[in-house]
């Protein structure tokens, strides 16, 4: 990025500041107080275009208008008046599409997002200080429920989960609970513990052809402690391995 503007401590301090995109493209230009955003500002996508113009207070959007060109169905925007919006809409925001409420510089109050291809209805629920918080639901990209219940801080809390094919999957209680995953073929992927959003504690994994390869613990995500093995396309072992605090070590 290209800068000018005036600094402290090697920080955008106070005054006017511009950030490039290259040596041509603005990015914004601001005003700084104190080292905070504080004043009008105007922020462009890199294509040129508004994304937003308007006033910040203390670091955040205060009043002024967001702009969304980058969604192909329209340049929609909404407003904001003393750092709140009744409204977010069509908003990409890492390639999802998000409408609902906006309140002190966040995403706050209810909330929907969508797939950004098609469209579709990825969750709907409440969000606290940008992050889902309370009630929702999550779907599948076939419109079955993925989950629902209760969010903590962004992540599941209480509720339950289900495959898209409309298996229970999981039914969570303060983000811990026991469940199953079925590939495709409706044959039994994993199952196992669930904590935090990630398989931890005892779990078993199979292939696609019903073979059992990894028993033991998992820790966030990762098989961590147990046996494995693999198998070829005849369902003959080719390998057994061990793994030790998430190292595999070959047995066979």
């Amino acid at each position: 990025m290209i800068f000018e503007g005036e600094y402290l401590i090697g920080k955008k301090w106070k005054g006017i500041i511009k950030e490039y995109y290259n040596k041509n493209k603005l990015k914004y230009e601001s005003e700084y107080s104190n080292g905070l955003l504080d004043g009008n500002e105007k922020e462009y996508h890199n294509n040129g275009k508004i994304f937003f113009e308007g006033e910040y207070l203390n670091g955040k959007k205060w009043n002024g208008n967001m702009y969304t060109n980058y969604d192909p169905r329209s340049s929609q925007k909404f407003k904001i008046k003393n750092g709140s919006a009744e409204f977010l809409e069509s908003l990409y925001n890492d390639g999802i599409i998000l409408e609902g409420e906006y309140l002190n510089g966040e995403i706050n109050g209810k909330m929907k997002e969508y797939y950004s291809d098609q469209f579709w209805i990825l969750f709907e629920g409440e969000y606290l200080n940008g992050k889902r918080n309370g009630i929702g639901k999550e779907y599948h990209y076939n419109g079955i429920i993925k989950f629902e219940g209760e969010y903590l801080d962004g992540k599941r809390c209480t509720g339950k989960m289900y495959s898209y094919k409309n298996k229970l999957e999981f039914d969570l209680i303060n983000g811990a609970g026991k469940g199953k995953h079925y590939f495709e073929n409706d044959k039994l992927m994993f199952e196992g513990e669930y904590i935090n959003g990630e398989l931890n504690g005892a779990g078993k994994k199979y292939d696609t052809y019903g073979n059992l390869i990894f028993e033991g613990v998992y820790l966030n995500g990762k098989m961590w402690n147990g046996k494995s093995k693999e198998y070829n396309c005849y369902g003959e072992l080719l390998f057994e391995n061990e793994y030790k605090n998430g190292k595999i070590y070959n047995l066979k």
